[in-house]
């Protein structure tokens, strides 16, 4: 069986509090005393229990990391940053699956039961039901990816996707196109309807034909691949911007299919800079979101929360970079 407080206590001869101390971080505790229980806990291998420690202390260093979007390989990327840099303070990612999920509530009854010190919301396609009820659970909740909305009082963590959809716009035109499309990720994600507005905007203005709006049902590959074919059977363009990479490229392979060659024929932007936008296959030029950034921002913003829950609501709006490959033809 493995190691007990008390079994350090008798090894070292002290006390059980003495051992607690020793084990908790700031306690008051004497260098003698800490170097006999450190040494009677090495010949033990004795480790302190975290539940004890929790029920101890009423802090359980979990939190709560919500997305939906699983389906899509970036997601592992924000997901490996994330548990990484959580552990790194100590803290205990509670992973939360939210797809085909409906219920906030159930949700939230099970985010109690795990008493989790914080909830990190790593989605921008979550129904405002459930960014409600998350606000209503009166633990620390940061929005990451998500929509700046003042009626829900969120602190925010992410990007102008306005401006995103601006930028790639203006990209287009420089490379020389001028009819084009947008082909969005799924129509309800608060990211897509920015993102689309941005690129609306800036190509009225820039005198850019925008002459189609298609959105996939989700961030997939073969999302991405069929709402391409059906553009290809009903408009003749010279570009897309693609809402996500990871649709674009089952947008670009479905213009390969046709024997549409990339970026000659047809140029194409994507979003996110997943690590595979880099491959051979693809080079695909695209808007890099900071991730690094934006994650190390909600990880020091609840940490704070969790100290102080009535700090101010904090917006961070991070500047995105487009990142030049072989998808567009030469300007």
């Amino acid at each position: 069986m493995a190691a007990t407080l008390k079994d350090v206590a008798e090894r070292a001869g002290v006390s059980r509090s003495a051992v607690s101390r020793t084990f908790t971080e700031g306690a008051s505790v004497s260098k003698k005393m800490r170097a006999k229980v450190l040494n009677a806990a090495r010949e033990l291998d004795y480790s302190p229990s975290l539940i004890a420690r929790s029920l101890a202390t009423s802090r359980t260093k979990l939190i709560g990391l919500v997305a939906n979007n699983y389906q899509n390989p970036v997601f592992l990327e924000v997901f490996d940053l994330y548990t990484r840099a959580l552990q790194e303070r100590g803290l205990r990612p509670l992973i939360v699956n939210l797809t085909n999920e409906s219920n906030p509530q159930a949700v939230v009854r099970m985010l109690r039961q795990y008493s989790v010190d914080g909830v990190i919301i790593a989605s921008s396609m979550l129904p405002r039901g459930f960014l409600k009820a998350f606000k209503e659970t009166r633990v620390p909740v940061v929005h990451t990816f998500g929509r700046v909305d003042k009626s829900l009082d969120f602190h925010i963590v992410g990007i102008d996707n306005i401006a995103c959809g601006e930028m790639a716009a203006q990209a287009l035109f420089d490379h020389g196109y001028r009819n084009v499309a947008f082909l969005g990720g799924p129509k309800t994600a608060t990211s897509t309807q920015d993102r689309l507005k941005g690129f609306e905007k800036k190509s009225m203005k820039i005198g850019l034909r925008n002459s189609v709006v298609r959105y996939a049902q989700g961030y997939t590959y073969e999302a991405g691949r069929q709402v391409m074919h059906t553009i290809l059977d009903e408009f003749e363009i010279e570009a897309v911007f693609c809402g996500d990479d990871l649709i674009c490229m089952g947008a670009m392979d479905a213009a390969r299919d046709r024997g549409v060659a990339v970026p000659e024929d047809l140029g194409f932007v994507g979003f996110n800079d997943m690590y595979m936008a880099s491959w051979s296959a693809y080079r695909l030029t695209t808007i890099r979101q900071p991730f690094d950034d934006m994650i190390m921002k909600s990880i020091n913003l609840i940490d704070q929360l969790m100290d102080d829950p009535r700090r101010p609501t904090e917006i961070t709006l991070f500047p995105c970079e487009l990142i030049e490959r072989r998808t567009l033809r030469p300007i």
